[in-house]
């Protein structure tokens, strides 16, 4: 079923969505040895209702994204409902108002009915022919994702026309409601042995909740190639027909083989999480089944639902788990991301720690695995180490006796403890160097700092995502001098990012930054050391000029706000003085609305002049990427490395950038899979109908030579010290001019306390 509008449009998406990308079959392990499922082949990868984690579920659309992302084997999962007159459609639920327009085409129609003992409303499947369907419109069922594409017009399709149409290299058809539709005097077996006899169908799964079901038409598939597979809901859950639970069900697999080949379980059931959402042992169960002849299909893997945080938000980490974990693999992964399973399954399974790497990319830490631990604690910096960091970096901040230190902000509030501790009155606002109010390190000495407690930044709080909550005060700050030592002593580094900001503003309070940092790479034998590359990064020219004169370090120069891109005597001007810039994600590929519109020719650029380009910040957190990387930071590096050429990723989980760069996908050249190809940016925002696209937004403004251009440091004053809290350095608060400004009395900003409190829950 389905109007040829809705067709012609969903592979107009498509096509839109795959432009400009050579389209490969992709590949799958051989080496099957290395395979612990019940028969040693490759995990299946199963996509739910298509890739709907991006179009409408069971549309044309997201079928046709599933199949071209997918594996050679890819499989295509069909939610089965029946109609009025026991037509058979692909739709997510019995009920249809929640994934298409149907309550908006028939106002007046909702219904009540008895679904597993539970009263439900809604417009559902049986009131409907299939001829009343004709003009419902797909939509976007899950909130929390984009419904940008509703205006497309995707049609409701038959289970016959999603195979005929698609004709994809394995079918799934899901049978949730059995019992629902027999009420009703409809028959899903006779429907299913019906499909059987259509030549041009062919079934290669069918899976159900019920028992009963199962049994009723084990017989006549029984020497079919067709396999039967009981789906587990929750524990606590009853199946209808045997009146018990399916944790009960789940102790007698013996009696599951008698009608079944498999199973579906929730992923809870094989890798369980414990109320803080922080796994637990592995259970029994696949190890159970496969000796019971029973193949393991995992369910509910979803790219932009919080799961465990010992994943550290990495959708391919969490696969991984289920997939490579030296004791057992499930026999195929059910996800409305495909992209991400199949990557997982072969590029990046069975690669060991030691895998080589597949293409020249730094990997810079963010203020160390901030990601995972608070950071520039020793903590952070360890786990960064650990991890496989290329580059460590030090956000170098300077105490109120002269000390530097590594910190990731100059304002105390933003990574300690401090609005809730007794230097809460050192609280004033400096427009100069922060936003708001703050209580910021040169006012306070190393001695006060030590005592403080780090907090974890979790930079997507308002979205509920937090990182790893059980060690968000965990770890100590390192002075500059403590964190060269490690670097020195951590062999696989290549080298260190000394970063350095507001310098001309901590001069004029008596704090040469430039001077410390210099003293403390002397004494830490860097400025004779070899082995270890150091950098140093600012967005004042001025500093990267001083060190450019005195020493032979790398300068690298920041540049701090999204651009579209930069005038030639621009970038001669930034030669002078860097041989390495960074910018943001945003200079590289333009957003709106967290959709790419397009490439800029920066990074074009900047190469052009011999400039090396890092790009920051990478995060695993979903909501941190654009629409068009799946909710998959795998997805996104690639897109920058392979299809934008960067030279560097500055990133708070840096263990992800350094996996992504020793997957065996990266040097088949011409046969690279489609799921590590680079995304075409702009092809999403394209395929959005007129009525939904965000308003236009101007584009980012181009790097003049006053942007980059200013005077030398000024002299470092001499230090006026008064006494504060604890014996704390106090510094007067100055205005942009740098002349002090008398203060009687100031009031922490009310959401500057908020935030502060919020970071300790």
């Amino acid at each position: 079923m389905g109007s040829l509008r809705g067709i012609s449009v969903a592979i107009f998406v498509v096509q839109a969505l795959l432009a400009s990308v050579a389209l490969v079959s992709a590949q799958r392990s051989t080496n099957s040895s290395r395979w612990l499922t019940l028969r040693g082949n490759a995990p299946l990868v199963i996509a739910r209702g298509g890739f709907s984690g991006i179009f409408a579920d069971s549309s044309f659309a997201a079928y046709s994204l599933a199949l071209q992302t997918g594996p050679r084997d890819v499989v295509l999962w069909c939610d089965v409902q029946l109609t009025k007159d026991a037509a058979g459609i692909c739709f997510p639920d019995l009920r249809l108002d929640n994934n298409s327009d149907i309550a908006v085409i028939y106002k007046d129609k909702q219904k009540t009915y008895l679904v597993n003992g539970v009263s439900t409303k809604g417009w559902f499947s049986i009131d409907y022919t299939l001829k009343d369907l004709k003009n419902i419109v797909l939509n976007q069922g899950v909130y929390s994702r984009t419904n940008k594409f509703d205006g497309i017009g995707l049609a409701i399709m038959t289970v016959q026309g999603t195979y005929t149409q698609l004709i994809p290299p394995s079918f799934w058809l899901n049978i949730q409601h059995d019992a629902f539709y027999a009420q009703h005097n409809l028959s899903m077996s006779n429907f299913i042995l019906s499909l059987t006899k259509n030549k041009k169908v062919t079934i290669d799964y069918i899976s159900s909740p019920e028992v009963a079901f199962l049994q009723s038409i084990a017989a006549p598939f029984r020497r079919s190639k067709t396999k039967l597979v009981l789906r587990f809901l929750g524990e606590n859950d009853v199946e209808p027909s045997t009146n018990l639970t399916y944790g009960s069900l789940l102790k007698n697999l013996t009696f599951i083989k008698t009608f079944a080949s498999g199973i579906i379980v929730p992923k809870s059931y094989i890798w369980p999480v414990d109320v803080s959402l922080y796994l637990q042992p592995s259970t029994s169960v696949v190890l159970d089944a496969h000796k019971e002849g029973l193949e393991v299909f995992a369910s509910e893997f979803y790219n932009d639902v919080p799961f465990s945080f010992n994943y550290s938000y990495d959708p391919v980490a969490e696969c991984l788990r289920f997939v490579d974990n030296g004791k057992f693999s499930v026999d195929g992964v059910i996800s409305d991301f495909p992209i991400t399973p199949a990557a997982t399954m072969d590029c990046f399974a069975h690669l060991g720690r030691n895998a080589s790497k597949q293409a020249k990319i730094l990997v810079i830490s963010k203020n160390g695995a901030s990601g995972d631990y608070p950071g520039c604690t020793d903590l952070a910096y360890s786990k960064a180490i650990q991890d496989g960091v290329d580059v460590l970096d030090c956000p170098v901040q300077m105490t109120g006796d002269g000390i530097p230190i590594c910190l990731s902000s100059i304002n105390l509030i933003e990574s300690t403890n401090a609005a809730q501790s007794s230097f809460s009155s050192l609280t004033t606002t400096i427009p100069e160097i922060s936003q708001g109010g703050g209580i910021f390190t040169f006012n306070l000495s190393w001695s006060d700092i030590q005592g403080l407690t780090p907090v974890i930044l979790s930079p997507q709080a308002d979205y509920k995502l937090f990182r790893n909550p059980k060690f968000k005060n965990a770890g100590k700050f390192l002075t500059l001098s403590d964190f060269l030592a490690m670097a020195q002593n951590a062999s696989p580094l290549d080298g260190v990012l000394i970063s350095i900001e507001n310098a001309p503003f901590l001069a004029r309070q008596g704090l040469g930054v430039t001077d410390a940092v210099l003293n403390a790479l002397s004494k830490a034998g860097y400025d004779k050391l070899t082995a270890q590359t150091v950098m140093i990064q600012s967005s004042n020219s001025s500093v990267l000029m001083k060190f450019k004169e005195k020493t032979n370090y790398k300068p690298v120069y920041k540049v701090d706000e999204d651009i579209g891109g930069a005038q030639s005597g621009t970038i001669d001007d930034i030669k002078r003085f860097a041989s390495a810039v960074v910018i943001s994600k945003d200079s590289v590929f333009p957003e709106n609305t967290a959709f790419l519109t397009g490439a800029t020719d920066v990074v074009k650029k900047l190469h052009s002049a011999n400039l090396s380009v890092f790009v920051q910040t990478f995060s695993n957190e979903f909501i941190s990427q654009a629409w068009d990387f799946f909710s998959d930071a795998t997805v996104e590096i690639n897109s920058f490395v392979s299809g934008a050429n960067i030279d560097g990723v500055i990133t708070d989980f840096p263990k992800t950038s350094n996996r992504y760069r020793r997957n065996r996908c990266l040097k088949r050249g011409k046969n690279t899979p489609l799921y590590m190809s680079s995304v075409e940016p702009g092809s999403l925002y394209q395929a959005i109908t007129f009525e939904y696209l965000p308003p236009a937004e101007a584009p980012n403004p181009y790097l003049t030579e006053a942007d980059v251009m200013e005077p030398p440091l000024p002299p470092v004053a001499a230090k006026t010290r008064t006494s504060g809290p604890s014996g704390s350095a106090a510094v007067p608060t100055t205005s942009r001019s740098g002349q002090p400004k008398v203060a009687a009395s100031v009031i922490v900003p009310f959401t500057a306390v908020l935030l502060a409190i919020y970071l300790l829950l």
